[in-house]
């Protein structure tokens, strides 16, 4: 009996591990792509957007969309 409670317990720290990998590779890539965006802003419009902890952290949960809330806030004068 003990050991079904183990393996069960086993069984969901392996599950809570699985799901917590997939929302970072998720949370990676948004940022990833959301910094590009932003490199091209700054490169193509010369919008001299700096790249902080926070910028990537809004580029994380939004990506590409959050680039482009960033990159308004920043030609509205809200910059971070």
């Amino acid at each position: 009996m003990i050991e079904i409670g183990i393996l069960l317990l086993l069984l969901a720290i392996a599950v809570g591990i699985v799901l917590l990998l997939k929302s970072i590779k998720h949370f990676v890539i948004n940022a990833i792509i959301g910094i590009i965006i932003l490199f091209a802003a700054n490169f193509i419009f010369d919008m001299n957007i700096a790249i902080s902890w926070l910028v990537i952290a809004i580029c994380g949960i939004g990506g590409s969309i959050g680039a482009i809330i960033v990159i308004l806030l920043h030609i509205a004068g809200i910059g971070f």
